[in-house]
């Protein structure tokens, strides 16, 4: 069980997303409403299902407007179906 409190059923992955840089490379500061949605997070927790190729920890890029998110003991998290995920991370 992961530390979330939380354990996704068949082919859901739990990620917890990485949020974007809140400075530009030229050094401006971004407000929240600026910021895009993120495509990328660590998963946390994976479904009881075999077919899923992720386990916890790995890094993931997503499709951008998917799954469901929420906040729980504020911590942002996006429980998503595991084939929208696009790729592993390295």
């Amino acid at each position: 069980m992961s530390n979330a409190k939380i354990q996704p059923l068949g082919t859901r992955v739990l990620i917890r997303p990485l949020e974007q840089e809140s400075k530009t490379s030229s050094g401006l500061y971004l407000p929240e409403t600026a910021k895009e949605k993120p495509q990328t997070g660590q998963v946390v927790a994976i479904g009881d299902d075999e077919s899923i190729k992720v386990k916890p920890k790995d890094k993931v890029l997503f499709a951008k407007y998917t799954g469901t998110e929420f906040k729980m003991d504020g911590v942002e998290y996006l429980l998503i179906e595991a084939n929208d995920l696009l790729a592993r991370l390295s």
